[in-house]
């Protein structure tokens, strides 16, 4: 093996996967929703043009190819997620069905999100130390800040479920009133007055 040679195969692209996109409107904005025949690969907050084409250009370098254009399977996951989180956002759904894809996201964030897709449901909350120690890594509460900020699935995996263990709100990648919007929804809390 040459010197050459790890350095062509860390440049070479990647293995093209099909993959679609939408933006479906909810009362928080538009969210961007991109999906392979796997499941559910992204959800993107404020997907307005300018957002959602600079989500599409980097899942596109991700992914290896651009958005099918026509029919294919991620489509019919496309539709399910639309479908689900219409619905979320109405106030009819209280969990999501639609297959996740977790491509985007491994490691100690993974099994974070995975903790919290499956255990804190719809109008609870956990701490970031609590779910920290549901994954067996106690003194990780900063760590599962990170996670809750690498989500690729936010809303579907709720990281605006995770606040402090003194009750405060904690962070949020796309703002504090996006995720106290998601928690008056789910009755955590009071609806905002302004």
């Amino acid at each position: 093996m040459t010197d050459l040679e790890p350095a062509a195969a860390a440049a070479s692209p990647p293995r093209p996967q099909e993959w679609a996109w939408t933006t479906v409107g909810t009362s928080i904005g538009p969210l961007g929703l991109a999906a392979t025949p796997k499941g559910l690969l992204n959800v993107v907050f404020r997907a307005g043009d300018a957002e959602a084409a600079e989500a599409v250009d980097g899942l596109t370098r991700r992914m290896g190819t651009g958005p099918a254009g026509g029919p294919c399977a991620a489509r019919a996951v496309l539709d399910q997620a639309s479908a689900e989180l219409t619905d979320y956002f109405a106030g009819r759904r209280e969990t999501f069905s639609v297959p996740l894809d977790w491509s985007l996201i491994s490691g100690f964030n993974r099994r974070v999100l995975r903790e919290l897709a499956a255990g804190v449901p719809y109008g609870t909350v956990v701490s970031y130390q609590d779910l920290a120690d549901r994954v067996g890594e106690r003194g990780a509460a900063r760590a599962v800040g990170t996670a809750m900020g690498s989500n690729p699935l936010p809303v579907v995996v709720p990281c605006h479920r995770v606040i402090e263990s003194n009750g405060g709100l904690g962070g949020f990648g796309s703002g504090l009133e996006i995720k106290r919007s998601l928690l008056s929804l789910e009755g955590v809390l009071p609806e905002p007055l302004f």
